[in-house]
């Protein structure tokens, strides 16, 4: 299976090549947010992901082996994040795919590696938008990690099994990009209500985003445990976790 790892970048941007569509936009699409709340979440979004960097780098020396591996790990970002439905105007709910890297990786890498995915998709597949950037990239690639490796952190050290921990992890994850996206919009869109608006967004983003988010933990897991088989990648894990 190890040497056709390095064919499976190539296979997500075909599948996602092969996915897209016009009319709706991935994460929240072009020109949607307030020009100060785009600049707000770029402000943000970006020391998260220059620390990140610092990382990646860190691994490339300490551990160069593990490359490929991150090159996977982004790889399963851009194909599941590419498969959406609609949802909320302006936005839609998809895959994140960002628990495969969380658990191997933990959260830093996954700040630049996210990030990336997202630029390629706006460039590429029309898919979001470089002025909302900044606020997919928290979402997405920051703020669902974070709490997506804590949650990993608190499953392992209560003493749940690595497989159960990562399908939560994966779930978890997913879930809490879009809590974050409600309150986004929220922010955005307040329409004299901010906390109305929140739960309006969540209502609606439940609707299609919790079944997702368990199929993406399902398939994350599967991925995981396969992955975890070859190249020494079980020891890796357990030397960054």
């Amino acid at each position: 299976m190890k040497k056709y790892l390095k064919y499976f970048p190539l296979l997500a941007l075909y599948i996602a090549v092969a996915n897209s569509q016009s009319v709706y936009a991935m994460h929240i699409m072009e020109g949607f947010l307030p020009k100060k709340w785009a600049l707000i979440w770029f402000i943000i979004a970006a020391p998260f992901v220059i620390y990140g960097l610092k990382k990646i780098t860190e691994i490339g020396k300490n551990n160069p082996d593990k490359k490929l591996l991150l090159a996977l790990a982004g790889a399963f970002v851009f194909l599941l994040s590419s498969l959406k439905l609609p949802s909320v105007t302006g936005s839609c709910s998809h895959p994140t795919g960002v628990g495969l890297g969380i658990a191997i990786f933990g959260p830093a890498p996954m700040f630049v590696l996210g990030t990336i995915v997202l630029i390629f998709q706006a460039l590429l597949l029309a898919h979001g938008g470089l002025t909302t950037l900044g606020a997919n990239a928290f979402s997405m690639a920051i703020a669902g990690p974070i709490v997506g490796y804590l949650v990993y952190k608190a499953l392992r050290k209560a003493g749940v099994k690595d497989l159960v921990a990562v399908f939560i992890t994966a779930t978890i994850a997913d879930l809490f990009t879009y809590v974050v996206t409600s309150f986004q919009l929220g922010l955005a869109f307040p329409a004299g209500n901010m906390m109305g608006e929140v739960v309006k967004y969540l209502a609606i983003f439940a609707t299609t985003q919790v079944p997702i988010a368990i199929m993406e933990g399902i398939l994350t897991t599967l991925i995981y445990d396969k992955v975890k088989e070859y190249g020494g990648v079980g020891e890796f894990v357990e030397k960054v976790n």
